[in-house]
């Protein structure tokens, strides 16, 4: 049995994918207001709020975008192509003839 990598394996963005950038921010942001809305809300805050958890409902909601983000890049990751094109423009017959 050969183990040698196929010429078929897809390489993947991985980390470098924007929805992992982004789901990584709302993570941590969620979690932040997720405690501060847990230990450290004062009556006043709720009173300007009308009563409502603020911190704490939108922590929760940013969460689960954010492991929705995740999901959403592990279910379908951006594949990278096999061969990246040239940038550079290839000089027309015109020009490499010399007329």
């Amino acid at each position: 049995m050969s183990t040698t990598p196929k010429s078929t394996d897809k390489q993947t963005a991985g980390a470098f994918d924007i929805r992992n950038i982004i789901g990584i921010v709302l993570g941590v942001f969620g979690i932040i207001l997720l405690i501060m809305g847990l230990f450290f809300s004062t009556q006043s805050q709720l009173d300007k709020s009308g009563g409502i958890h603020a911190n704490l409902i939108s922590g929760i909601v940013m969460i689960l975008v954010a492991l929705i983000f995740a999901g959403w890049s592990r279910l379908r990751p951006v594949v990278l192509p096999a061969e990246v094109p040239s940038t550079e423009a290839e000089p027309s017959e015109e020009e490499s003839s010399g007329t």
